[in-house]
């Protein structure tokens, strides 16, 4: 299910996630841990895992974290590539887009509501920062 062929164009364009359908939508929603895969400079990818949260109606890709976590560092106040993978069985889906660190107090409590109708309430973490993905760019078989 590949929605960009040119990786160039696929950094820049939105996709719509509803067209995707109800599966790929329950798949999303079910609670699955992921990984996150951010550059390195010059070295291999830095990836870990990840709860994530996802707005079909934006294409958006929430991970809460703490803002001194090496994946913060890495994508760092200019924002960079990244992409979100989770797997069930034969089921996967991964999810590309760029993200950018949010901080404002209503976005990381935005963030934290959502992974906790996903996942559990996070814990409370006073220096917790929002990596906000848009999604440009999704694969999978689900």
């Amino acid at each position: 299910m590949s929605l960009a062929r040119n990786p160039e164009e696929s950094l820049r364009r939105i996709v719509d996630l509803a067209e995707l359908g109800e599966a790929f939508a329950a798949f999303w929603r079910e609670r699955h841990l992921c990984t996150l895969a951010t550059a390195r400079d010059g070295g291999p990818p830095h990836v870990v895992p990840v709860g994530v949260t996802l707005d079909l109606d934006t294409a958006t890709a929430r991970v809460i974290t703490s803002g001194s976590s090496h994946k913060a560092r890495l994508i760092g106040t200019d924002g960079a590539p990244v992409s979100l993978c989770q797997v069930d069985g034969r089921r996967w889906s991964t999810l590309e887009g760029r993200a950018v660190v949010r901080t404002a107090p209503e976005q990381v409590a935005d963030a934290e509501r959502r992974y906790a109708v996903r996942y559990k309430p996070p814990r409370p973490n006073p220096s917790r920062v929002v990596l906000e993905i848009q999604v440009t760019r999704v694969l999978g078989n689900v």
